[in-house]
């Protein structure tokens, strides 16, 4: 019988580039933007570090790259059209990385309240998760719709996690870029930083607690921070 030693903890984790690759469906939507509009395409491993901004700022760098300049006033049909059209091809070669499944059902037969706290829509996070049959594993699914403020700040986790029935005093966050970090820090969450994510910045430059090469090495990773956290807690009473 699994033991819920991780009862009353609560693993927040970020989508894209954390729990699933997504880098081929939303560079394939700016892609046919860029055509539409007579650019040539973005390098799509190249573009990919772009995705952590979020959609606007994908559309908006892609077009900055193609050599366009960007129009302000243009932005919300281009938003609105870019939206459309990834809809049509959320999941096309969207999948979850390895390990994943494995992981949370291990989470959860420990006790672990498993949540998303993700910049991506929560209608469009929903959308994909669904696809790809992981809902299920999630007490919540929250987006910054559904938050009182987006990552980088604190709030967005801290909310996700009151959502989820957690507590934000003992969670942990999991996510591969800048946003996520800072989220953590500015919530005084321990955060698990991944390396195969889609972050611009070295991740180990992030300012997280663990980089973890694998999804499979979450497990171990939670582990090894609450073991420390423990015995610093037993070294304060002495």
């Amino acid at each position: 019988m699994t033991e819920r030693d991780l009862e009353g903890w609560t693993i927040a984790f970020d989508l894209d580039g954390t729990l699933v690759e997504t880098h081929l469906d939303l560079v394939g939507t700016l892609n046919r933007m860029l055509v539409r509009h007579g650019l040539p395409e973005a390098p799509m491993e190249s573009a990919s570090s772009l995705i952590g901004g979020g959609a606007r700022a994908l559309l908006q760098h892609g077009f900055e790259r193609a050599g366009a300049p960007w129009n302000e006033a243009q932005a919300p049909d281009l938003f609105d059209a870019f939206i459309a059209d990834y809809i049509d091809h959320i999941a096309d070669h969207s999948r979850p990385f390895d390990g994943v499944v494995e992981t949370l059902e291990r989470l959860a037969a420990r006790g672990a309240i498993l949540c998303v706290a993700t910049n991506k829509r929560t209608d469009l996070s929903l959308m994909l998760l669904d696809r790809l049959d992981l809902t299920r594993h999630f007490a919540v699914v929250a987006g910054p719709d559904r938050v009182s403020a987006r990552k980088p700040s604190g709030a967005h986790l801290r909310d996700a996690v009151t959502l989820a029935g957690g507590d934000p005093a003992r969670a942990i966050m999991v996510g591969d870029a800048a946003p996520d970090t800072g989220a953590a820090r500015d919530a005084d969450m321990l955060c698990i930083v991944a390396t195969f994510g889609y972050s611009p910045i070295p991740p180990e430059d992030l300012g997280g607690d663990v980089l973890i090469d694998s999804f499979e090495d979450v497990e171990e990773a939670i582990d090894g921070l609450l073991s420390d956290l423990y015995v610093l807690r037993a070294l304060s009473k002495v």
